[in-house]
């Protein structure tokens, strides 16, 4: 499987999926922005980087349409998105339908687009986390891969809860990207995703354990 990671900024956890020793190939690297330090890491690991500057394009549909060709051309059968801050095009993301996945830092459905840890501190929750997801039109909404989930402590501040969540983001997306690798994930159809070969898990703190 060829994988092609977007990001924008420093790439934690497109540094954890390249050194997970996953069963992929890893294509490329490409960013919206040159002066991503992710693509430095990236390089230094030995992966091609792309910058697709979003600043260079018109609108959305130009730029949608070079990033999709940058992916193309490197045979992508697999997209993650790693802090990539772009809205994507409805027609962008239904061309990988089924084919590109985030991480998104909380316990999807709860708190979906930004600053979810200040939001899931002033909602008073006892329990946040992170979810990887098939990317769908619909914002943070596709079909759910794996979730990781970390109690909320008294003195907690979004700094503070954010690095619990991040170590566990790191734990689960190149998770999820094996078990795609591997053929584990099939989507059912009706919005879910059901992973295969797993016995059944009372775990609470990641699920399914796979």
């Amino acid at each position: 499987m060829r994988v092609v990671i977007l990001i924008s900024g420093r790439g934690s956890n497109m540094e954890a999926l390249l050194r997970a020793g996953l069963p992929v190939e890893f294509a490329a690297v490409i960013s919206n922005k040159a002066e991503a330090e992710g693509l430095k890491i990236a390089r230094e690991l030995g992966v091609e980087t792309v910058v697709v500057n979003h600043k260079d394009y018109p609108d959305r549909a130009a730029y949608d349409a070079k990033l999709a060709e940058a992916i193309d051309g490197h045979g992508a059968d697999l997209i993650c998105l790693a802090g990539f801050m772009r809205i994507l095009s409805e027609g962008f993301v239904n061309r990988y339908a089924g084919r590109m996945i985030n991480i998104h830092p909380s316990l999807l459905p709860a708190f979906t687009g930004l600053d979810t840890h200040a939001r899931a501190l002033a909602a008073g929750v006892k329990l946040h986390g992170c979810t990887v997801h098939y990317v769908t039109p619909e914002l943070d909404a596709g079909p759910i891969v794996v979730q990781a989930a970390v109690p909320v402590l008294g003195g907690d501040t979004p700094d503070s809860l954010g690095a619990r969540v991040l170590e566990q983001e790191h734990r689960i997306y190149p998770l999820a990207v094996r078990w795609i690798a591997e053929g584990r994930i099939a989507l059912t159809g009706d919005g879910r995703t059901s992973l295969q070969g797993s016995p059944a898990s009372t775990a609470v703190l990641i699920s399914p354990q796979g």
